[in-house]
């Protein structure tokens, strides 16, 4: 029988426990012939990333503990590892060296301290790797010294030496520019393309897709711009099994796919849709599309916020549908009559799915957690996707994810509190796949409302280039005007709004809480502080970013000061909770430390949590439970209800 209970308190299965122990991370899907490998990073194990190949149906584990295949690339990493030939190459996390997996235990093929790799490609035919590096050696960091990043050319033949001993060194194939990304090689070894674009931009902004001969010595010659420009956007070079140079481009205003022949240099599209068939290059190694036969490509583009999945025919370019019951597809990774890809629904967890050409069959191989949903039935809450105005007579995207629990219901006329959700990035989205993260709040009677605001990708590259010069407002009235308008339907309760978000979406927390009144508490995930202290003290690859988000710096350095909440913190009024990894790079500690200590000073109900080990993003099972349940007690404490579940409690100041 159904019980009466507030918001807030009601007793869930759904528990922090059950989340970080029983679930991993699945991404990176890769065909190599008939094997099939992915990665697991898993909570359990320190939020180590582990490669899993699938042989004749049986399953094993690549790089043993403690051996973690991630790079520190751009430091966001991605394109980690290399499965082909039956052979694998990744980056180890510790030491940032290349190893070889050839049926033994891995081997370093290189042995530089202060080297980083990433986003690799074999060239057999010369006994190389292509990938990209990233040097951070001898950098005087005092003097404003920045990695160096280029692509190029590792010696694999004999761990490094070739066949008469003598050692091989690495070769520069191109280097010069800030950035690089995707070298990929042409079927018959004799062309590299590759992605290189340079600050200010971020590669979503512009970039430039080149191709080059490659000669017999490895070394590359005939370069050849293919597409791109500074104010023009390419994602995933990918050759044809015929030799034709395939890629993404936003010519339209929306990321479709094209392909340049190199024999008569032309560029031809092959999609128009008002779709994305590319996402944001924040990490190597994405795809979008892959060749499942020689004029058949399978690929997934996104519209409204939900992804598809589709079959072009590169001959007559007839797209066909493909029914799936999933709503966040990526990553895909194809050979002939097979594809690989990573997948999930708003009702499922995610997997590693397989697709077959021969009857367009689908089938799981692996789930993001052995949990039977069944179980659940009645407590997982279907997110509702929303369209709403905003600033400028324009509308934004979110979706609300009403609170759900067959145990309990709410007090007559009592409206839910909730919880908006600003994604990082800012040039990121939010999906509606399941995560049981979310389900734990709605489960217990605490909506959730996740904001895709003018930023956000997914909708085209005019509605992600609303942020540019606007970070720090536009993306806060979106949060704000999302939260009023299901308040102004009556779905929710307007006095019991909270707001929380990691990264950029931190910074959008702080911003809501600074300069507007509608949250009455929110918690800030290694959120950003000082627009200007992040301008100064960042990694390579977000050193820029913030001069198209907010403008030049130091020339615009008035508006960077007008947007960063720390000058401006004896505004807040409502309680806050900073949570932050004290060796994040991307975000340092000091600037959660600055704000803390000024809400603290005004006598504002504030608390601060550090986890030591932790980077940008909590990895590690205990680190993830105690956010997660930190952030439920904070509010709890804030608003006054008493959580059904025993809650390790946080020391909260001023309260």
């Amino acid at each position: 029988m159904t019980k009466t209970a507030p918001f807030g308190t009601w007793k869930s299965p759904i528990t922090s426990d059950l989340i970080v122990a029983k679930t991993v991370g699945l991404g990176s899907p890769t065909v190599d012939g008939d094997d099939f490998y992915w990665v697991e990073s898993r909570p359990s194990e320190a939020g180590r990333n582990v490669i899993v190949r699938q042989r004749d149906g049986q399953i094993e584990e690549l790089n043993p503990a403690p051996m973690n295949a991630r790079t520190r690339v751009h430091e966001y990493g991605g394109g980690a590892y290399l499965a082909d030939a039956g052979q694998v190459f990744f980056t180890n996390f510790k030491d940032q060296q290349i190893y070889r997996v050839n049926g033994d235990a891995p081997v370093a093929i290189t042995q530089s301290p202060g080297l980083r790799y990433a986003d690799y490609v074999a060239d057999w035919q010369r006994g190389n790797l292509i990938a990209v590096r990233e040097d951070h050696r001898e950098l005087d960091m005092a003097a404003g010294q920045q990695c160096v990043n280029s692509i190029v050319v590792v010696p694999i033949d004999d761990h490094g030496g070739s066949n008469n001993g003598s050692k091989r060194s690495e070769n520069l194939l191109a280097s010069g520019n800030d950035f690089y990304s995707a070298p990929r090689l042409s079927p018959d070894g004799r062309q590299l393309a590759w992605l290189t674009w340079n600050h200010p931009n971020m590669p979503w902004d512009g970039c430039e897709l080149w191709v080059a001969d490659m000669g017999d010595n490895g070394t590359l010659s005939n370069h050849t711009l293919v597409a791109g420009s500074k104010t023009e956007s390419i994602f995933q070079p990918h050759w044809s099994p015929d030799g034709a140079l395939y890629f993404v481009a936003e010519y339209t205003g929306w990321w479709n796919l094209y392909r340049w022949s190199p024999v008569n240099k032309q560029r031809e599209q092959l999609t128009n849709l008002e779709a994305e068939f590319g996402v944001p290059m924040w990490v190597f190694g994405q795809r979008t599309y892959g060749f499942v036969a020689p004029n058949q490509i399978l690929c997934t583009y996104s519209q409204e916020g939900v992804s598809h999945l589709a079959l072009l025919n590169t001959d007559t370019l007839a797209l066909q549908h493909l029914d799936t019951p999933y709503t966040s597809i990526g990553n895909i990774s194809a050979s002939r009559g097979k594809a690989l890809f990573s997948a999930a629904s708003s009702k499922a967890f995610g997997a590693i799915v397989l697709f077959k050409l021969d009857g367009l069959q689908l089938t799981e191989l692996k789930r993001s957690s052995d949990l039977d949903l069944q179980q659940f039935a009645g407590y997982l809450s279907v997110p509702q996707a929303i369209e709403f105005p905003t600033e400028n007579g324009l509308t934004a995207h979110a979706f609300y994810y009403p609170p759900t629990n067959r145990d309990f219901s709410a007090p007559a006329g009592d409206l839910p509190p909730v919880l908006v959700k600003s994604h990082g990035g800012p040039t990121g989205s939010s999906s509606s796949a399941l995560s049981l993260g979310y389900q734990y709040w709605t489960s217990r009677g605490i909506g959730i409302l996740d904001v895709n605001y003018g930023g956000s990708t997914g909708y085209g590259r005019a509605y992600r280039q609303r942020l540019n010069g606007n970070w720090g407002i536009f993306d806060m009235d979106d949060c704000v005007n999302a939260a009023k308008y299901l308040a102004e339907q009556g779905l929710i309760d307007g006095n019991r709004l909270m707001i929380s978000g990691g990264s950029a979406g931190g910074y959008t927390t702080l911003c809501a809480l600074t300069f507007r009144n509608v949250f009455k508490a929110g918690a800030s995930y290694y959120g950003v502080s000082d627009a200007e202290a992040l301008a100064k003290d960042t990694h390579k690859f977000e050193s820029r970013y913030l001069d198209s988000l907010i403008g030049p710096y130091p020339a615009r350095r008035d508006i960077y000061i007008e947007r960063s909440p720390i000058h401006f913190a004896e505004r807040i009024s409502a309680p806050v909770l900073f949570l932050q990894g004290l060796e994040d790079e991307v975000v340092p500690p000091s600037q959660s430390e600055a704000m803390f200590k000024a809400v603290r000073q005004n006598e504002i109900p504030t608390a601060y949590i550090t986890f030591e080990g932790e980077q940008h993003g909590f990895r590690k099972a205990e680190n993830i439970k105690r956010a997660l349940e930190a952030e439920f007690y904070f509010y709890s404490r804030v608003f006054g209800y008493v959580a059904a579940d025993a809650i390790e409690p946080v020391e909260i100041e001023n309260l």
